[in-house]
């Protein structure tokens, strides 16, 4: 077994690290834009007097760093390269994304936004798998131009986990002799419907409540006459740009079904694996920034004459979270390898509690390095002169969001207890 990072990927990280350094840093420096990143971030993201909503000139920036990115050829890394990409694989963007988070608060890579330098891209792999040529050509190209933006429209004020009472309707009706659809009902936490030029609006079109065929995903313009942002949702971490949202009366062709009439859920749920398991590794390599970043403090405050370090009851708690990082890193890439080593619809039958167990334990851990990291750190790291705060409060929503940690660990529940996966059966 060879556990070392293969050659040409440490050749591209050490590429990645070069173009942040003679791209990305100048940039973050330039027009005092260092003020999204320094004890300002929260105020120069967000416009309070907006519904909270983020700055134009902070997604201008970001705009900016990815179109540079762009044009170097690192931003659609992960894409395929029919349209641009290099095929990037489930094991390099692991390494990546534990690499750029590892590195600190950044323009490189900024989760808050989802944003970074190599961009994660679900949405391809889904018009990529499920849509028809013309949503392909329309979606993932246009989505790379810039000119289509798709928001993720499945979750309910009443409804989170559970998506299959959902109570958001579709019938169909024709109108001026066009066969479609009307849509009728709510949705909560939809992110990024403030510039989103169309929402993937999830809908039960037949079957009961708790059926989980029968849901069908539209692709619904926005703005759309019925479609109405009732309001935004304030966070622990701003800016916002999560609404609820109602659907009264939206009409759309027959055209605008994104996959199956009916087998929607199945659609939401097909990359949700892809997805865990590169915010597993960033939120690894955030807390791993936690950890070194207390380790490098502690070596250099000296209270009473003599460095922090030597205190067990700084040492400890370090080496327990720093033993974690080491162990979840092997889990994490061993994971992401066997994922590209397997077609796409065993994953979910074979390794699927594996991906639930880097995720939940990862979104955890990060919470308390970052923690760890404020009381090491004292007063100065309770303040937001350190990043430390930020990265909390940003990453304790992944515990609730691609699936409550609950959630995941009642898929690694069954999976353990034969109910799924390669057990099923085992005991009686």
């Amino acid at each position: 077994m060879d556990f070392t990072i293969p050659a040409d990927l440490q050749a591209y990280l050490d590429e990645l690290d070069a173009f942040i350094a003679a791209e990305i840093r100048p940039l973050e420096q330039q027009d005092d834009n260092i003020r999204f990143f320094d004890h300002r971030r929260e105020w120069a993201r967000t416009d309070f007097e907006n519904g909270g909503l983020p700055r134009h000139e902070w997604e201008d920036l970001l705009r900016e760093a990815r179109k540079r990115a762009d044009k170097a050829g690192h931003w659609r890394f992960s894409a395929p390269k029919k349209y641009g990409g290099k095929d990037g694989s489930n094991l390099w963007m692991a390494v990546i994304r534990d690499h750029f988070a590892r590195m600190g608060l950044g323009l490189h890579n900024d989760l808050q936004n989802e944003h970074s330098i190599v961009g994660n891209f679900p949405f391809v792999a889904m018009f990529e798998h499920f849509g028809t040529e013309e949503q392909k050509q329309e979606f993932i190209l246009g989505g790379f131009e810039g000119t289509r933006r798709v928001a993720f429209g499945l979750t309910e004020p009443h409804h989170g986990s559970d998506a299959t009472h959902m109570e958001t309707k579709a019938v169909r009706e024709t109108r001026d002799g066009v066969d479609g659809w009307r849509i009728d009902g709510e949705k909560m936490w939809i992110t990024g419907m403030h510039v989103a030029t169309h929402c993937a609006m999830f809908a039960r079109t037949s079957g009961e409540d708790g059926d989980a065929r029968g849901i069908t995903c539209f692709l619904v313009p926005n703005p759309t006459p019925g479609l109405e942002i009732e309001e935004w949702l304030w966070t622990f971490n701003m800016p916002t740009d999560h609404p609820r949202l109602s659907v009264n009366n939206v009409w759309v062709p027959d055209e605008a079904i994104l996959g199956r009439e009916g087998y929607g859920l199945a659609l939401a749920q097909s990359f949700v694996h892809q997805n865990r398991i590169r915010q597993a590794a960033s939120s690894l390599g955030a807390a791993q920034f936690c950890v070194d970043e207390s380790v490098r403090y502690a070596r250099e405050r000296k209270p009473f004459g003599e460095e922090l370090a030597r205190n067990q009851a700084i040492q400890f708690p370090l080496v327990e979270l720093n033993t974690q990082c080491e162990m979840l890193r092997l889990l994490i890439y061993k994971t992401a390898w066997e994922m590209d080593n397997m077609p796409h619809e065993e994953i979910e039958k074979t390794i699927s509690d594996k991906v639930s167990m880097c995720n939940y334990w990862a979104n955890r851990l990060v919470c308390q390095a970052a923690d760890r990291a404020m009381q090491v750190h004292g007063g100065i790291g309770y303040s937001r002169h350190k990043p430390f705060e930020h990265i909390y409060r940003h990453h304790r929503r992944y515990r609730i969001t691609e699936g409550a940690e609950e959630i995941q660990m009642r898929k690694v529940a069954a999976y353990l207890f034969g109910y799924l996966g390669p057990k099923k059966g085992m005991y009686g």
